[in-house]
């Protein structure tokens, strides 16, 4: 594993999607993965276990934003929890109801025609691993967004979506992205 040096040169943050595992309730609460540790995401990247502490210590979940699409003139609520355990980074959060936006995310999400998650994220320390994999040590969270496109397929909206993914998966040859012309452009 070859280690790569000292911070990241860019502050342009870089961006992870997963498929949503959530509840979302009427009121707008949602809870689920943003990122699963051990996982080599569509982008050759695996987030190590520990990677989102000491942001997380000094931002906290009011400090990481809640959007839609990365794009932050779409606030659509609230993170009220973020946390590490063994799996991976677990959110909880209740999107803002008086927002229109945030109205059609939960009819979506429920419906399940939006099923993903993404962190917009800066690599403080990573790693170089074989096959070139690249292993996220330590990573500033700034967003974690709902996206149509997840990075990461890991995960979906409720149960009953998780037979739909292990479909998908032998559909397609192992190891290709589910949508190979984006690959890349969501980092």
């Amino acid at each position: 594993m070859t280690q790569i040096a000292g911070p990241a040169r860019s502050l342009a943050p870089e961006r992870k999607r997963l498929p949503f595992a959530a509840a979302v309730a009427e009121d707008g609460r949602v809870s689920g993965y943003a990122s699963l540790f051990g996982v080599v995401d569509l982008g050759r990247d695996v987030v190590a276990p520990g990677a989102f502490s000491g942001s997380l210590e000094r931002r906290g979940a009011n400090g990481v934003r809640f959007l839609f699409q990365h794009d932050p003139a779409e606030p659509i609520g609230a993170w009220e929890r973020i946390a590490e355990d063994a799996r991976g980074l677990r959110v909880e959060g209740r999107l803002n109801l008086a927002v229109a936006r945030a109205r059609e995310l939960r009819a979506l999400l429920r419906q399940g025609a939006l099923d993903g998650l993404s962190i917009g994220f800066r690599p403080v320390r990573a790693a170089r691993m074989a096959g070139g994999v690249r292993r996220l040590v330590e990573i500033d969270l700034w967003e974690i967004s709902i996206v149509t496109f997840p990075m990461l397929p890991g995960a979906r909206v409720g149960a009953a979506k998780a037979g739909r993914l292990a479909a998908a998966h032998r559909l397609r040859p192992a190891g290709r992205p589910f949508l190979p012309t984006t690959r890349g452009l969501t980092r």
